[in-house]
């Protein structure tokens, strides 16, 4: 088996959404992700006692967090990942869709560690 390496450079995706129902965030966030070819391996939710949902993917490529704040009506959406591609390739399937969307930043940022 080949190892590879990979520069620490994590792209992220920030961005606020309307929807607030859990089911439906969670069957459309879990189709982009399968639809990009994400390697999904493991996903865990919890619905709160009052209100809000929180949903998490882990990725062999990182990770996606979901966050409902229904008092506000809004979600808050994240996705880390170390392959720029599949990043881009989910935004533009967020930007194709009929969610109304609130992008935190530039669209994908790229974060990696100071280097001295």
């Amino acid at each position: 088996m080949e190892t590879k390496l990979l520069a620490a450079k994590i792209h992220n995706l920030r961005f606020w959404v309307t929807e607030c129902d859990p089911m439906q965030l969670k069957v459309r966030f879990q189709n982009y992700l399968e639809k990009v070819d994400f390697v999904i391996l493991n996903c865990s939710d919890h619905h709160f006692p009052v209100q809000g949902y929180t949903a998490l993917w882990m990725l062999a490529e990182s990770h996606l967090a979901i966050h409902t704040f229904p008092d506000k009506g809004y979600t808050y959406v994240e996705l880390s990942s170390c392959n720029q591609g599949k990043s881009e390739h989910f935004k533009k399937l967020v930007e194709e869709s009929d969610l109304q969307v609130n992008w935190n930043g530039e669209g994908i940022e790229i974060c990696k560690p100071d280097v001295n």
